[in-house]
């Protein structure tokens, strides 16, 4: 996950003091073209490598070998530095200082090209970069100095372990990225009760958030956003001083939250109308299933079965690559998820790859106007009110929000 959700994609954002002015229409124009090698049919500004990495790294857990242009097309988005933008539309262009890289998109796609094999130059670039941008607390923010949260510390500790690294030897001021999320670790009881925030308040107050909690299971169990079902426990919330307890603390929180709502989580987006939250519920199934909770993750991952098609449809190839996450942590077939074939679905987003994976008889080189922008206009809010302060959102996924 890693930020991950919908496995759809999205953003958080975390602003302290900042006007909000007027957002510009996000919609592309009907003429506009996207390069070929890209998944997805929507402006790719705030998600390019994002969606790119997530489709990749979910072709290669059920066997497809995506087209060798999708591939170098992400390994190109890389800076001379090591870190990543979110999306670079020219990167033969060199970054310069008001390119704004991404702790979120570099570390999703050093998991992806790692995965794929032969990148170790790219990969070995990144981590390093990672490792020069750790806060002193030992975690990371969205964007280079910004305050460090859950969801970016736990995708930038899935990276360090998909390259080989120990992320509790990677220190900063002999602080690790786990005791960056300890710090974040609400306690047992209340309302929290063994939730991971997203970030303090104005006032260093922790609030709980099913998102970040999500992302903060897997990072404090050092995983990635693929997962194998982990071996059978119960969650218990106990005071958390290890990684492996606040990983258990915040899986029966997420156990409860989704066995509240009929199995999924529900969206926590201001102002929004209540409404299923489809990828976080996703990311909380592999979650649970990577610390081996897996009666909730099946119950929930039936409720996706049934209930995902359409919002995948319109959120694009980042979220069939969250549902294939989840069905994998969860031993599922993705080829026969609720009776759709998320393998084909994800692969008709992109370039026809080089070879489809068993079951697989037909692949399109056409893209699907869906895109990945479950995004849409709150990307162009989230860019506006960051805009000058160095705190980003952050991608996980799914739309992240703060929990006031």
């Amino acid at each position: 996950m890693n930020v991950r959700s919908s496995a759809a994609v999205l953003a958080a954002v975390a602003v302290i003091g900042a006007a909000t002015p007027a957002a510009a229409d996000p919609s592309p124009s009907p003429s506009q073209a996207f390069p070929s090698a890209l998944y997805g049919g929507k402006d790719p500004k705030f998600d390019g490598v994002w969606r790119q990495s997530l489709a990749l790294l979910a072709q290669d857990t059920v066997g497809v070998k995506p087209a060798a242009k999708s591939v170098e097309w992400l390994a190109r988005q890389q800076c001379e530095d090591g870190g990543f933008a979110s999306y670079r539309a020219d990167p033969a262009a060199a970054c310069d200082a008001k390119t704004m890289l991404d702790t979120n998109a570099t570390s999703a796609a050093v998991q992806a090209l790692t995965a794929l094999g032969g990148h170790d130059d790219v990969t070995g670039k990144a981590v390093g970069w990672l490792k020069s941008v750790q806060n002193e607390d030992g975690g990371w923010g969205y964007s280079p100095g910004g305050a460090s949260d859950t969801n970016s510390t736990s995708i930038v500790i899935g990276a360090l372990a998909a390259a080989g690294e120990k992320p509790d030897q990677v220190e900063k001021g002999g602080k690790s990225p786990y005791d960056a999320l300890l710090k974040l670790a609400l306690p047992c009881g209340g309302d929290g009760d063994g939730a991971f925030a997203f970030q303090p308040d104005k006032k260093g107050k922790l609030a709980a958030n099913a998102d970040a909690t999500a992302a903060g299971v897997l990072g404090a169990l050092g995983q990635g956003m693929v997962v194998e079902p982990g071996k059978k426990s119960d969650a218990t919330c106990e005071k958390a001083e290890t990684p492996e307890q606040a990983a258990a603390n915040g899986a029966s929180y997420l156990t409860a939250a989704l066995a509240k709502d009929d199995n999924h989580l529900m969206s926590a987006l201001a102002g929004a109308e209540p409404q299923p939250d489809h990828g976080n519920t996703a990311d909380a199934v592999v979650a649970l299933a990577a610390r081996g909770d897996t009666a909730q993750a099946e119950k929930s991952v039936r409720w996706l079965e049934k209930n995902s098609a359409s919002w995948a449809a319109q959120s694009g190839p980042a979220a069939y690559a969250q549902l294939i996450f989840a069905a994998r942590a969860t031993g599922t077939n993705p080829r026969d998820f609720g009776g759709a074939d998320l393998v084909k679905q994800l692969n008709a987003t992109g370039p026809a790859p080089q070879t489809a994976g068993k079951a697989e008889t037909k692949a399109s080189d056409e893209k699907e106007d869906s895109g990945s922008d479950f995004f849409g206009v709150w990307w162009y809010v989230g860019i506006f009110l960051v805009a000058g302060i160095g705190i980003g959102f952050l991608f996980t996924g799914r739309k992240k929000q703060q929990q006031p």
